[in-house]
């Protein structure tokens, strides 16, 4: 059978690929660190899988509207006004089978063929691939370490064209963990203001952000920074809640709500009941696992940079959120599809490559494993490459 053009441009990905390999090695019993990882390692808490359970034991397993029950909707626009001074109505959201769905949500929504999204790089995996299924053409703005990782305006400005459709704003960023500031993401937005350009803020490690630095949302800077702002967000890394598949976007286009939810009709339909009921156990209860995993993901990061920064040859910069570490391997290996490759098979430690991220050269290394295997992984690594 002859595959459509669009899905057969669709490349794998790089951070699935790995971890598959790696899976795949550990089930035939070898002893395999992995620093792929792109959740937290911890269990969902224990409040929220109650509340899972005790929908089941209601019989709340019956479809809901699309875009997610009411009541959901409610809590995340509290949720918007008491943590990022945002205020939204329940039809400005749209609740979908995770964060990333949302994101390819809107893709589809707003993209027409040839429409230019700015993709700041490094960049999250998806981001590409989902605007060009999409019809739309990527546009790569590099960042660069020196910098942080964080955009230049005058290398942001040269991006833009009367073809540009929306730009992504990924703080804290996955992979570099690169956190924007209240002035930077002001510098950013008064570049944008005015010419029509939409804002896909995506903010799913919000919580994860460390050195008690401010969160901040490019929509709560003004009222048009927040009408021109399209925000995704979801309970997966904040509350460990990967599997269970529930995120959202807050918007106040009703158009672009509306499309989604048409989508989602013909697509979807609603995120399943039962993780949307735990999803509202996880935001209208809240205990202090969020606080516990941060400490953790913090003293993880901070071993990790020191271990880094003791390696010949290899060099990182300080992340401020997430739980990675994106680390220069450029003077041992600019390929790193290569380089993570012959890792895994000379020493038995699983890595992602740079090159699904934009930037060849680097390695994205997860600290949310435990302190044991990232104790054990960079002495394989550090033995590996004086050798």
């Amino acid at each position: 059978m002859e595959l459509s053009e669009r899905i057969m441009g669709i490349k794998p990905s790089a951070t699935l690929s790995i971890t598959s390999k790696a899976k795949a090695m550990k089930s035939e019993g070898i002893d395999v660190i992995s620093f792929g990882a792109g959740e937290p390692d911890f269990d969902t808490p224990v409040y929220i899988k109650e509340a899972a359970k005790t929908a089941i034991d209601q019989g709340k397993t019956k479809y809901t509207i699309s875009i997610g029950t009411l009541q959901l909707r409610e809590a995340i626009c509290n949720k918007l006004a008491d943590f990022n001074n945002l205020e939204y109505k329940p039809e400005d959201i749209v609740v979908s089978n995770g964060a990333k769905h949302s994101l390819y949500n809107i893709f589809q929504a707003i993209c027409n063929k040839d429409d230019e999204v700015v993709i700041i790089s490094p960049y999250w995996v998806s981001y590409v691939e989902m605007v060009a299924v999409a019809g739309g053409k990527p546009v790569i703005v590099d960042a660069l370490a020196c910098d942080g990782f964080k955009v230049r305006l005058d290398n942001l400005a040269a991006a833009l064209t009367d073809k540009t459709k929306a730009i992504i704003i990924n703080s804290p960023l996955n992979p570099t963990g690169c956190v924007y500031t209240k002035e930077e993401l002001k510098g950013i937005f008064n570049l944008l203001n005015g010419k029509g350009i939409r804002i896909i803020s995506d903010e799913i490690y919000e919580r994860l952000i460390y050195d008690n630095l401010e969160c901040a949302s490019i929509a709560s800077l003004s009222q048009e920074s927040k009408d021109a702002t399209i925000i995704v967000n979801g309970v997966s890394k904040t509350y460990s809640m990967t599997g269970w598949r529930i995120g959202y976007i807050a918007s106040t286009d009703r158009a672009l709500t509306k499309a989604i939810k048409n989508l989602q009709d013909h697509s979807s339909s609603n995120p399943s009941s039962i993780s949307q009921e735990a999803a509202l156990a996880a935001i209208t209860k809240e205990d202090n696992s969020i606080g516990e995993m941060k400490k953790e993901f913090e003293k993880r990061r901070d071993y990790m940079i020191k271990r880094i920064e003791a390696i010949d040859k290899i060099s990182c910069v300080k992340p401020e959120g997430a739980f990675y570490c994106f680390v220069d391997v450029s003077e041992v290996n600019k390929n790193t599809l290569e380089f993570a490759d012959k890792l895994l098979d000379d020493v038995k430690v699983a890595v992602v490559p740079g090159e699904g991220f934009g930037a060849p050269g680097f390695i994205r290394l997860s600290f949310a494993t435990s302190m044991e295997n990232i104790k054990e992984g960079l002495d394989r690594i550090e033995k590996w490459l004086k050798q």
